[in-house]
């Protein structure tokens, strides 16, 4: 039966495997955790967190129930690691892309692709992240939500830069967490065969998004030039909607 390395994991979390260039040579002890980890993963994908034991997790990996509880104590660490290690991919691999890049709209696309392109070959991961996004606590929970802070405000500041760039007026914020409603619940109709691969959906999402942020200022504007231009129609508009207000009380 394969087994780690004789050193406990608590004591070499920092050596999470990651396929991002300029890391250390991936090692036997890398790849035998990151089999673990996908193998985790199925499991909390099919049973859910509350609903996967240990015995089960054991059977999934190869591993001894000893054993797994020797090198990860807990499934509650299992599900941390496997949230840390794909944030922590996601976010190095991001930032290598987005280096040198400097369109604001093309950095948007970036961002979507990257997400996609990881979450379309690994949706029983994404599942995992979306079920079992409160299941970590205490100082565990604590950690992959700085991760996660961090994820979120590079997005928002990519819709902070579009919006000064090219003289738009959105919120940003609504833009970025709408952007992630649409990207994080993919694997609940994603079909490859009718919705293409992660680039052609990056592409139709990409368009969708700029689009969207695209018309709704200049939809703003053309009402502030509207009312400005005629202050008659503003002004007779609040009055019908006091008429309108009084004949219903």
């Amino acid at each position: 039966m394969p087994t780690l390395p004789a050193t406990r994991l608590s004591r070499r979390q920092s050596r999470i495997p990651s396929p991002t260039a300029g890391r250390a040579p991936v090692t036997r002890f890398d790849r035998r955790l990151g089999q673990i980890l996908d193998h985790a993963t199925e499991v909390f994908c099919l049973k859910g967190y509350e609903g996967a034991s240990m015995r089960d997790l054991s059977r999934a990996t190869g591993m001894s129930l000893a054993g797994l509880y020797y090198y990860f104590e807990s499934k509650e660490r299992l599900l941390f690691l496997i949230q840390k290690h794909t944030f922590t991919t996601i976010l190095e691999k991001l930032k290598a892309r987005l280096e040198n890049v400097t369109d604001p709209e093309q950095r948007i696309r970036i961002f979507i692709l990257n997400h996609l392109q990881y979450f379309v070959s690994n949706q029983p991961g994404l599942k995992v992240l979306s079920h079992e996004d409160e299941s970590l606590k205490n100082s565990l929970g604590s950690e992959i939500a700085g991760i996660k802070r961090e994820y979120y405000r590079i997005c928002l500041g990519l819709m902070e830069d579009l919006r000064r760039g090219r003289g738009l007026e959105f919120n940003a914020r609504t833009a970025a967490l709408s952007l992630f409603g649409m990207i994080n619940w993919i694997y609940t109709w994603y079909n490859p065969r009718v919705d293409g691969n992660a680039e052609a959906l990056a592409e139709q999402m990409g368009d969708i998004v700029l689009t969207g942020v695209t018309s709704s200022s200049l939809g703003r504007k053309y009402r502030k030039n509207s009312q400005s231009c005629h202050p008659e129609r503003s002004e007779g508009s609040a009055i019908r909607r006091q008429n309108f207000k009084a004949g219903h009380n």
